[in-house]
């Protein structure tokens, strides 16, 4: 095989590369963006808002304190509200687990508190269950933007190399052999 075509076949493949590492970069950025405005627009319209410091106890405060007062837009406010309200459900019967308190419940159908914890642990941990799975979009969200600016900056890196491969394209004699052939004298 030529030297040159060798060359010009290696530099088409790296600015193929460049066009596939581009378009994945694209892609992915798209998905990030398509992530973080979904869970924003969804999470607005439920108009969900941390306590007021005042309102924070103790327990709470490592993961509320810096919310105080704010609306829940993101996926990181939507984890630790939706530990709040693990904390809140934790107080129930049964450490706020539905199945139990909903099976009691059925076994003292009278006890209007056990009827009244069973909705409370139901909407509890639905509330914390939609919460949990706006802030696993979200982390899919952080994990392709990451994944974009990767793609953009090897499709630069490749750029680079594949302008670079033109460039010695252009000084490859095109009589010259590769690999070159080993001649043998004894």
């Amino acid at each position: 095989m030529r030297r040159w075509t060798f060359d010009l076949i290696m530099s088409m493949l790296g600015a193929l590369l460049v066009i596939v590492l581009a378009a994945a970069g694209a892609l992915a950025l798209w998905g990030y963006t398509y992530t973080s405005d979904n869970v924003h627009s969804q999470l607005a319209a439920q108009e969900i808002y941390f306590p007021s410091k005042a309102e924070i106890t103790p327990a709470q405060r490592p993961f509320l304190l810096q919310y105080a007062g704010q609306e829940v837009l993101t996926g990181a406010q939507a984890y630790a509200y939706a530990q709040k309200i693990a904390s809140d459900i934790y107080g129930l019967p049964y450490h706020g687990v539905y199945a139990r308190i909903a099976t009691a419940s059925i076994e003292h159908p009278k006890n209007q508190t056990l009827a009244t914890d069973k909705t409370i642990a139901f909407e509890g941990v639905t509330l914390r269950g939609l919460l949990l799975e706006a802030y696993a979009f979200s982390t899919f969200g952080t994990v392709a933007l990451w994944a974009s600016i990767i793609s953009f900056i090897l499709a630069g890196v490749m750029l680079i190399l594949s302008i670079l491969s033109f460039i010695h394209l252009g000084r490859v004699s095109s009589a010259e052999e590769f690999p070159k052939s080993q001649s043998t004298t004894s």
